[in-house]
């Protein structure tokens, strides 16, 4: 039973990556607690979506984890003490790092763990592991987006401006994201452009909720969205619309990438894309007719092979028309997952340390082991990225140690990814729920929730924020900082792991001092008198809500432009899967689905999975609305209820990626990986689709 541990608390949203602010106020009788708006936090002011209203139920004991649990040999899994269950996990890590070297055993965390967590996890992977197999699930989030962000301008953050200036611009460009099932919440940042007289186009294959806004809805066909950005800055120049001043004075490279965009005229953009000359010119017009403009990408341009190029491509536009480093103007990302922006910054990631510093940087290296206390000598290198980490497991990685994520239903090709996971040697689950991929451990670790436990995460515009505690966590449960002090003590690791989450991030904040994300200027109370604070933020200064607008975060200042050209994606249509399948969220589900699933209210809003596809497609093929749909792609079969709908393209498929079972989209997806910032293509592969 939980206590409440206060009259109201303020504090933040588990899920997206908004953050949004809410209040807890105990429930009458003293169990549990109640969620009501906070409409100072000015994020969100007061708005929340049914996942955030519905939160606090999944703090019941009928749905989480309340105990340890350990595999008996007679394959279940069975109640256990603590001390049983972290003697095994640390026996089972040890076991396997002495038979097989320390690179034999692999951890994988998520992009919902709070700073504090990220970082302890990164820590205890390189000190008290010495492996260099980490990665984490945001690497399947916007790591092209990051990739492009660092190549072009030196420095990544989600939205290098507040959400608060998007209203203020003359034109919002969205590639890719479905705002209104992704971020209810952030829905009115648009509605608020479009009242102040700006705005909007929205580029995505299907007629979502979020296009039904546009003015200017583009359809491109999928794994497209480089060709698309390429037309439009072959229209720019040709049209006479470049910011010459802006591209001689704060930028270099332009000489190659127009070169690159002269190359895709707007009739060849056209039969890539199936998106008419006219549209694209029109699409130009709107862009640059006002004096300020901005284009914010997600997961649909991203989640390709060619994501950091195609994010690159988005870039340019904006560097060409001088629409970047300005007031109201520049590219931004619309970061996913809870903590997915500040879970990349702090050393869970393959390659980086604390601070977004780079792990084979001397320098890096020297500070952070200064900060930890040991050789900078012993710390290990890059390891694999997150698709390449799951798929060496049962072979070269022989254990595992999993933190806030479920592979077994978020991960490309996942039918694979599961067998890979089978096959380990030993399999430890940290989670708050037994999701489908803590089913398959030999020891789970039921760990606090959002509500039961302080800390901080960063959302998507840079802000770092302050989830505060609002209940005491039931008996049989320990916060993820008390795990991993519990199994670096027994690897020989006695110090350097505390479990007060304050004491964790002052800690971060000195590794962090002098990086791309330094956070050392921010603390707990000025976190909580500011309403959040933006890095970089060293100590002794302000927080830095709008980047970029005096130089660039490169050595000379400039920002850069990359040459990119068109590709296709890793699979085309063909006569064997002569259809695209693109996948995405609901409005009622969260991302694996692992916690939402489990809420009544959601459930009722999003039972399950479908097809969505276009009536003429579904003539062809004889397919009826709600009966079943199979789907096949050179990596598996899912089958689905059919959801008819003039809202998609006749060529495409959609399918949501929420589900296990028979109708897991991610059995179908195509782990083939951008070859900058190793994002699997989730948002586009060939299938066939026919009634099951």
């Amino acid at each position: 039973m939980h206590t409440p541990e206060a009259a109201a608390t303020a504090t933040h949203c588990p899920y997206c990556a908004l953050q949004c602010g809410m209040n807890l106020r105990p429930e009458p009788g003293g169990e549990g607690v109640a969620v009501e708006e906070r409409a100072d936090f000015p994020v969100n002011r007061g708005a929340l979506c049914g996942k955030g209203r519905t939160a606090p139920a999944v703090l019941s004991s009928r749905v989480r984890l309340t105990g340890p649990l350990v595999r008996t040999h007679a394959g279940r899994l069975e109640p256990a003490t603590w001390e049983e269950a972290l003697d095994a996990v640390a026996e089972g890590l040890a076991r396997t790092g002495r038979a097989y070297g320390p690179d034999a055993v692999g951890v994988f965390g998520g992009g919902g763990l709070t700073n504090e967590k990220a970082y302890a996890l990164g820590k205890f992977a390189r000190v008290a592991l010495r492996t260099s197999q980490i990665d984490y699930n945001g690497r399947f989030c916007m790591s092209s987006a990051a990739a492009a962000h660092q190549r072009a301008f030196g420095l990544d953050r989600g939205l290098p401006f507040p959400l608060e200036d998007i209203p203020r611009t003359g034109c919002v460009i969205l590639v890719g994201s479905n705002l209104a099932e992704t971020m209810p919440p952030a829905l009115r940042y648009l509605t608020e452009l479009k009242e102040n007289g700006g705005t909007l186009i929205v580029i995505d294959p299907r007629r979502t909720r979020t296009a039904e806004q546009a003015d200017l809805h583009l359809a491109p066909r999928p794994g497209t969205d480089l060709a698309l950005a390429l037309g439009m800055l072959h229209l720019v120049v040709a049209e006479g619309r470049t910011d010459e001043q802006f591209i001689a004075d704060r930028t270099t490279g332009w000489e190659a990438a127009r070169a690159g965009a002269m190359a895709h005229w707007p009739e060849l953009v056209e039969r890539i894309t199936g998106v008419p000359v006219p549209r694209l010119r029109e699409a130009v017009e709107m862009f640059c007719a006002p004096s300020s403009a901005m284009v914010l990408t997600a997961r649909g341009p991203e989640q390709q092979s060619k994501g950091t190029d195609t994010v690159g491509a988005w870039i340019n536009l904006c560097l060409a028309t001088g629409r970047a480093g300005r007031p109201l103007s520049g590219y931004g990302c619309l970061t996913g997952q809870g903590n997915g922006q500040g879970g990349r910054e702090h050393g869970q990631k393959a390659d980086q340390l604390p601070g977004y510093r780079k792990l084979t940087d001397p320098a890096a290296r020297a500070h952070v082991a200064g900060v930890w206390g040991v050789d900078p000598a012993t710390l290990p290198g890059p390891g694999r990225s997150a698709y390449e980490l799951l798929d060496a497991l049962g072979t070269d990685v022989r254990a595992l140690l999993l933190m806030g994520s479920n592979p077994v239903v978020s991960a490309p090709r996942a039918a694979h990814i599961e067998d890979r996971i089978r096959s380990l040697d030993f399999l430890a689950v940290a989670d708050v729920v037994l999701s489908e991929t803590a089913a398959l451990a030999d020891v789970v670790l039921p760990v606090t929730q959002w509500a039961e436990e302080t800390g901080t995460t960063t959302n998507l515009e840079g802000r770092v924020l302050l989830r505060r505690r609002a209940l005491t966590p039931p008996p049989g449960v320990r916060t993820d900082l008390e795990v991993l002090h519990g199994l670096a003590a027994r690897l020989g690791v006695e110090k350097g792991f505390p479990t007060a989450p304050e004491e964790v991030f002052d800690e971060l904040r000195r590794a962090s001092a002098g990086g791309p994300a330094d956070y050392s200027g921010i603390s707990y109370a000025r976190i909580e008198a500011e309403q959040g604070v933006f890095w970089p933020c060293p100590d002794g200064a302000e927080g830095t809500p709008r980047l970029f607008l005096d130089r660039f975060a490169t050595e000379d200042g400039l920002a850069r432009f990359v040459p990119v050209s068109h590709r296709d994606a890793a699979e085309v249509p063909d006569a064997d899967y002569p259809l695209l399948l693109t996948t995405g969220r609901v409005v009622a589900q969260y991302q694996s689905g692992a916690q939402t699933r489990r809420v009544e209210e959601l459930n009722a809003a999003a039972p399950g999975p479908f097809v969505e596809l276009h009536p003429r497609l579904a003539a062809r093929i004889g397919a009826v609305d709600g009966s079943p749909l199979a789907v096949t792609s050179r990596r598996g079969r899912a089958v689905a209820p059919a959801r008819i709908t003039d809202t998609i393209r006749a060529d495409t498929v959609f399918m949501p990626f929420h589900w296990p079972g028979e109708g897991r989209a991610n059995t179908l997806t195509n782990p083939a990986l951008d070859p900058v910032s190793r994002m699997p293509e989730f948002k586009v592969c060939a299938v066939r689709v026919e009634p099951a």
